[in-house]
C-alpha cells in the first residue's frame, strides 16, 4: 500500500515487496520482504494507537522481553518476523491448556509488574493508557440505558457509593499492565524456556490483579493453577476492586458496539446475579 512506503523510506529500509496481513480498526500490519528476510511493519492510522511505539521503547528500556524492534517513526513500527525465527514461535490455542507454558507466561507478567511499580514511581507523569478512566457517572448512565438494566438495585448502590469506588481506584497501587492477553498475542521460545507477550496497544497503567484475572480467564483450570502458583500472591483488595470494576469496563466497551457483543454476555449475566454481593464486598473495605 502506498501509505506504507513513506514510513519505510523514513527508516531507510530497502525492500522488494509489501504484503498487507491485516487492515483493521485503524491499524495496518504488513510483511515487508527484504533481500534475505522478512520484517513486520505496523502502521497506525489512528493517532491514539501510535502509543504502542512509545510502549515498545519503555519495555525495551526496562529489559522486559519483547519482539526485536528494528526501527520506528512517529506512526509506524518495524519488527522482526517471528515466523522466520529459529528460536521462537507464535502462541497457539493449545498453549492455553499447557501448565508449562502458563508458568512461562506468569514469569513474564511478574517481571512486568515488579519492574512497572518502580517505573511508575519515577515516571508518574508519563501519559499511559488507563482503562479505569472509563469508570465515570456518565458512562454508567449509558450502560444502564443500553443494557436496559436501569431498574436493577445494584445501580443505585453504585451511584450512592460512586465517590468511594473512585477513591479506591485512585489509591490502589499502580504498575504497568498488559491488559490484552490471548494466545494470538503470545510468543514462546522453541526450547520452552521462556514466553512473552507482544502487541502493546492496550499496555498501560493499572493494578496487577487485573492482568491476573485477564490471563486466567483464557487459561484452562490446570493452566490457571500453574500460572497462579508461579506468579505468587496477589492483593485481596485488588481482587475485590477488580470484581466490581472489570464488569463495568467490559459493559462500557460492549456498549460502544452497534450490537451488544457475545464476549460481554458474562458481564451482563453477572450484573443480574452476583454483582450486588461483589459491590458490597468492596464497600466493606475501610472507606
Amino acid at each position: 500500500m502506498d501509505i506504507l512506503k513513506p514510513e519505510l523510506a523514513k527508516m531507510n529500509v530497502s525492500y522488494q515487496s509489501i504484503e498487507v496481513i491485516q487492515n483493521k480498526d485503524g491499524v495496518i500490519v504488513a510483511r515487508v520482504f527484504c533481500d534475505n528476510r522478512s520484517l513486520i511493519l505496523k502502521f497506525f492510522q489512528r493517532y491514539e494507537f501510535a502509543r504502542e511505539i512509545e510502549n515498545y521503547k519503555i519495555l525495551t528500556s526496562l529489559n522486559i522481553p519483547t519482539l526485536q524492534l528494528i526501527s520506528a517513526t512517529n506512526r509506524a513500527l518495524l519488527m522482526e518476523d517471528i515466523q522466520q525465527s529459529n528460536t521462537h514461535r507464535l502462541g497457539t490455542k493449545e498453549d492455553l491448556d499447557n501448565p508449562q507454558i502458563a508458568v512461562l507466561i506468569a514469569r513474564w507478567y511478574r517481571l512486568l509488574h515488579q519492574t512497572g511499580y518502580e517505573y511508575l514511581k519515577q515516571n508518574n507523569t508519563v501519559p499511559l493508557y488507563d482503562e479505569n478512566e472509563v469508570i465515570t457517572e456518565q458512562n454508567i448512565e449509558e450502560m444502564k440505558r443500553k443494557t436496559a438494566t436501569a431498574a436493577l438495585p445494584v445501580w443505585q448502590l453504585i451511584e450512592r457509593n460512586f465517590a468511594h469506588i473512585k477513591a479506591y481506584l485512585n489509591k490502589v497501587k499502580r504498575t504497568i499492565t498488559y491488559n490484552d492477553f490471548y494466545h494470538t498475542n503470545l510468543i514462546v521460545s522453541r526450547d520452552s524456556a521462556s514466553a512473552m507477550m507482544f502487541d502493546y496497544n492496550l499496555l498501560g497503567k493499572g493494578y496487577a490483579y487485573a492482568d491476573i484475572r485477564n490471563v486466567c480467564y483464557s487459561l484452562s483450570p490446570k493452566a490457571q493453577k500453574a500460572f497462579c502458583m508461579e506468579y505468587g500472591q496477589y492483593d485481596a483488595f485488588e481482587k475485590a476492586l477488580d470484581d466490581v470494576v472489570s464488569i463495568l469496563i467490559t459493559l462500557h466497551f460492549a456498549c460502544q458496539k452497534p450490537q451488544f457483543p457475545s464476549w460481554a454476555n458474562f458481564a451482563l449475566a453477572d450484573l443480574n446475579s452476583n454483582y450486588m454481593n461483589k459491590v458490597n464486598r468492596l464497600l466493606s473495605y475501610t472507606k
